[in-house]
């Protein structure tokens, strides 16, 4: 059974997370597929995401077990002092960064949601790469990463080991991806069907 770590950080965008959680938890749990096993990971102990959800981790950096999978979700930006929150003060943490480069030199496949890419870029990990994000956060990811080739007009791009998605909703189009990509896309579409989520019909 293959692990998957989603990261979590204060203001991340619940759908980012909670949307890939829900794809990646119910697959090959009815009638095809093999299941996954799903947990939440952050710095700290209570993550507040955004609008006051609350949410308590599975594990923490410090504990973590090694995931074959990690998903980084975004959502953030800067408030009216300019000061920046979730994903845009995450991207020049050095205690998330160093975790997310750690993941990724273990990890079978990594994925990013929304602003998540902007952390994947910080990180080192996008260089010479195709990638998409949020639309509001397409010039920061080409200002933070100039080799990588933006592809604005998608929901989602596949460089191999390295998966990302446009904003919010995408990510769910993109967990249907990536099941398809592993299980194929029969276990997919019965994962699809269990969710009542028409776009992968």
């Amino acid at each position: 059974m293959k692990k998957i770590a989603i990261v979590l950080f204060n203001e991340v965008e619940v759908l980012d997370f909670a949307g890939p959680f829900e794809v990646f938890s119910v697959t090959g749990k009815r009638n095809l597929g093999e299941s996954y096993e799903v947990f939440t990971v952050a710095e700290t102990e209570t993550i507040i995401a955004r609008n006051n959800l609350v949410v308590k981790p599975t594990y923490l950096f410090t504990n973590a077990p090694v995931a074959n999978i990690f998903l980084v979700p975004g959502g953030g930006g800067y408030d009216a002092d300019g000061k920046p929150f979730g994903s845009r003060r995450e991207m020049n943490n050095p205690t998330m960064l160093a975790w997310v480069k750690q993941q990724h030199a273990r990890c079978e496949l990594t994925l990013s949601v929304c602003t998540g890419a902007l952390i994947l870029a910080k990180a080192g990990l996008l260089d010479g790469l195709q990638a998409t994000t949020h639309f509001m956060a397409i010039d920061a990811l080409k200002e933070i990463s100039p080799t990588t080739k933006v592809l604005a007009d998608q929901r989602y791009v596949d460089n191999g080991k390295v998966v990302l998605s446009a904003g919010v909703s995408a990510g769910t189009d993109m967990a249907f991806y990536v099941v398809a990509k592993l299980q194929g896309a029969a276990v997919a579409h019965e994962t699809a069907r269990y969710m009542q989520y028409d776009y992968w019909k």
